[in-house]
């Protein structure tokens, strides 16, 4: 088979080399890592805007994380959105209006797979090849390095492109917190990522490590199944109802934003509607929060206070150590589980990349202009790591937008790709989050999708010459 009928004759052959290897020259053509949310969308629009896209999976189908067939997908059979359906969805591409408010996975699953066919991305996709390097080129391009995922391997092969969006999701890599004592513990430990079903707690008496969202579900989930239960968090939380006024509650906080509401107005009406729909946490033995509402993401449960008001839930606090046969915690108890599940969250991992490439610090965290432009490569964007008080879908879609009116405007306005560029060195530090955030790991990429939405259309108006 020759070099253009494998790659869709848009290169101009073998004729550049790296250390030796030939590079096969995609031209304008822009690379996408991963065909998750984040990378369809990034397909889609850079389509759009008239660029050739090749997108690399590393495994056989759509979806990222929302498949759960995914090796790496973190999905359990109760997953559902905590997102409600109209925040969640891509702007051009609703879902049914027959759906629930908060759709089961599988449902997730079959948007995406309708929206890569209604797009039609499935041609631009290279399923079961995984990107092995990412390395900067002349003028502004990538020397993207492939191979296949299958069994029986393959060559490594490198292609030179345009532009790359990297959106190989953030919820894959698990972090895994280090306890004195736990290599000698005789119980089983395992990653919230590794949990799938509730048979694997049925019977068992289940420790539950970590206070977000999968942490909290799985708890709901143990206090259905386990003979015990117990739910460790080290700070307080507030516990919002999937539902206030009858209305999905990110729905009422978004009706707030579309009035202008201050934030102290809408801290007031959220404080004041979990007062009259929870009332005070600490009487159900859990910890008081050390922050207001809407100064850390969201944790979405209507079930969690209902089984810890049932005796199904033991709130406990932090792990101190862990012993032979218990373990220990922070209050000097001890309790003796079969099982911990940590729900301790995950890092964003970008092993194709070097580190200095996206600022990565000592700590692991990228430094990037909307958590998506690296300083000094403006060519390279990173899709969908965000965590918003929204879905993150809509905000990939607009991150896509940019980077590809970008990647236009070095062709057809270089001075207003210039003054992006600018912006893009100068805030790469910034925050598009309102109020207060702890520097955890867990908070590191949180915006508020109101304020978030607002900077990325003043990018796409610096592009477009619109102010």
């Amino acid at each position: 088979m020759s070099v253009d009928q494998d790659f869709g004759g848009d290169h101009t052959g073998t004729t550049l080399w790296r250390d030796g290897w030939p590079v096969y020259d995609r031209g304008e053509t822009v690379c996408v890592v991963g065909a998750g949310p984040s990378g369809l969308t990034a397909i889609k629009n850079l389509k759009e805007a008239g660029f050739g896209v090749d997108c690399y999976e590393r495994e056989t189908g759509v979806g990222g994380a929302w498949n759960w067939r995914h090796d790496r997908s973190p999905m359990y059979a109760s997953t559902h959105l905590i997102s409600s359906k109209p925040l969640t969805q891509f702007p051009d591409f609703p879902m049914p209006d027959d759906w629930p408010d908060y759709p089961h996975h599988a449902l997730v699953l079959s948007y995406l797979e309708r929206y890569a066919d209604h797009f039609e991305l499935r041609p631009h996709i290279w399923f079961g090849t995984e990107v092995v390097k990412v390395e900067p080129a002349d003028n502004g391009k990538w020397d993207v390095t492939t191979r296949s995922t299958s069994k029986y391997g393959g060559a490594e092969r490198i292609h030179r492109y345009a532009g790359v969006i990297v959106a190989n999701g953030h919820n894959w890599s698990p972090k895994m917190p280090t306890y004195e004592g736990i290599e000698d513990y005789r119980g089983n430990v395992l990653h919230a990522s590794a949990y799938k079903d509730s048979a694997q707690l049925r019977g068992r008496r289940v420790l539950v490590v970590g206070g977000g969202n999968t942490g909290c579900d799985i708890a709901v989930e143990a206090a259905q199944q386990a003979a015990r239960c117990w739910h460790s968090t080290r700070r307080g939380y507030w516990y919002a109802p999937k539902y206030v006024l009858g209305r999905p509650t990110d729905q009422v906080n978004d009706q707030l934003l579309a009035l202008r509401a201050p934030m102290r107005l809408r801290q007031w009406f959220a404080h004041r509607t979990l007062k009259l729909a929870v009332g005070d946490m600490t009487r159900f033995g859990l910890p008081k929060p050390d922050h207001k509402v809407y100064q850390s993401h969201p944790v979405v449960n209507s079930q969690l206070l209902y089984y810890v008001g049932h005796g199904g839930i033991a709130p406990v606090p932090e792990i101190a150590r862990f012993h032979r046969n218990s373990v220990e915690l922070t209050d000097g108890r001890q309790i003796e589980p079969d099982l911990v599940v940590l729900a301790t969250g995950y890092l964003p991992r970008f092993d194709f990349l070097e580190p200095e490439l996206l600022g990565i610090d000592q700590r692991g965290k990228p430094t990037l202009y909307l958590h998506t432009f690296p300083r000094r490569h403006p060519t390279l964007a990173v899709a969908g790591l965000v965590q918003p008080d929204a879905g993150v879908f809509p905000l990939a879609h607009w991150q896509s937008v940019v980077f590809a009116r970008y990647l236009r405007a070095r062709q057809n306005a270089p001075q207003r790709a210039a003054e992006f560029g600018r912006r893009v060195e100068k805030e790469a530090a910034g925050t598009w989050h309102e109020g207060r955030t702890t520097d955890s790991t867990r908070h590191w990429f949180e915006v508020s999708h109101g304020l978030y939405l607002r900077e990325l259309q003043r990018a796409i108006d610096t592009l477009e010459g619109s102010r």
